[in-house]
């Protein structure tokens, strides 16, 4: 069967990849088509766009590049139709892809949303699209079964793939030295720096995370960076500082850290799962930030494992003064060991409450046997 997937960030490359080996043990002939990157890429198809060129975070980025996404979106569309898949697949990018399912349900296409956008956060008028225009919507956390319910709709909830993804990577753990003689490190401990996936993050969120070097003597910072990215992104940030940096290496990077410091995102997730202590920030652009605030979030939390377990189990820290709300939660976390290990036992929970492995093998099969 032919498959057309639309995957606009890292993280939908990730998961996009996971679910299409899964697709293919289930459907040999398999054809993919996809707007994704380079995992996705490596599964075999047709990369028709890479994320790179898609992703833009904040009103006024959105609004400088307006013509680039409806360029962007337009292509799409056209490249659908072309292609004539049995199926489109949309991992999560709301923003692009519910015009896009709108756009394919009105050409008669089947439309199966794999990762549903977070709309139990922000905007929930989107539900009436999602109820609209999307044949299968599958969900990746369990509270958002309760929550489509009161909605009058019904989602299939098969696990969260990261579960699976930090499971395979612990399975081919290398050792500390290994991993120190790879990448040129030294034998000091490791505090992991994650600054996001995307550009305008790196230039936010780098800088907030970098004056902490020189109160942490005894350990070592490494930067967890991303090569979508140029490094010279990075460089105009970090610039002469001692600091290492190692691209598409964050989970063998968490595998070996003491602690980290972690953008809001899917690395929340992917941190504690590795069980890493962690101290969250995020930043955004006054203007962006007021109109969140006040006219589109409505959680109590802000990153996904708290909103997970429903109360704060890792330090959550917004707009001012980071550097110093940095430091003075990273050092409970290396020096105080009952804070440390009460966050460790409720990362344990967290676990419990995401359930097993196996999320896109179950997804995959499911998706194959409903056409």
């Amino acid at each position: 069967m032919k498959y057309y997937i639309v995957a606009g960030e890292a993280s939908g490359d990730l998961h996009g990849a996971s679910l299409m080996h899964s697709i293919k043990k289930h459907d040999k002939n398999a054809d993919f088509r996809f707007f994704g990157g380079n995992l996705m890429q490596k599964e075999g198809g047709t990369l028709v766009k890479h994320f790179k060129s898609m992703a833009f975070m904040g009103v006024f980025i959105v609004i400088a590049n307006i013509r680039t996404i409806k360029k962007n979106m337009n292509f799409c569309k056209n490249d659908i139709l072309n292609f004539q898949p049995d199926m489109l697949i949309l991992i999560d990018f709301p923003g692009f892809n519910l015009r896009i399912a709108e756009f394919a349900h009105n050409n008669n296409l089947k439309v199966y949303y794999y990762i549903s956008p977070k709309i139990w956060a922000w905007n929930k008028k989107r539900a009436k699209k999602i109820k609209l225009y999307i044949d299968k919507l599958f969900v990746i956390f369990p509270f958002e079964i309760d929550f489509y319910k009161n909605l009058d709709y019904k989602v299939e909830y098969f696990g969260n793939p990261t579960v699976d993804v930090v499971e395979n990577e612990l399975k081919n753990k290398i050792t500390f030295n290994e991993f120190i003689k790879k990448h040129e490190l030294n034998n000091k401990p490791i505090i992991a720096l994650l600054p996001g996936s995307r550009k305008q993050e790196i230039k936010k969120l780098l800088p907030v995370m970098l004056p902490l070097i020189d109160k942490y003597k005894d350990y070592q910072f490494v930067i967890g960076g991303v090569s979508s990215l140029d490094k010279e992104l990075y460089q105009s940030v970090y610039k002469d500082m001692d600091i290492k940096i190692i691209f598409d290496q964050t989970y063998k990077l968490l595998q070996h850290s003491t602690a980290a410091i972690v953008t809001s995102g899917t690395a929340t997730l992917e941190t504690a799962l590795f069980d890493v202590p962690q101290v969250v920030c995020y930043k955004a652009g006054a203007v962006s930030y007021f109109i969140a605030i006040n006219f589109v979030v409505n959680i109590e939390f802000f990153s996904l494992v708290n909103i997970i377990m429903k109360k704060e189990i890792i330090k959550e820290l917004l707009q001012k003064k980071l550097p110093e709300r940095i430091d003075n939660e990273l050092n409970k976390i290396l020096n105080n060991n009952e804070y440390r290990s009460k966050m460790l036992e409720n990362y344990q929970k967290l676990k419990n409450t995401l359930g097993k492995s196996g999320s896109p093998e179950r997804t995959a099969k499911f998706i194959v046997f409903s056409l």
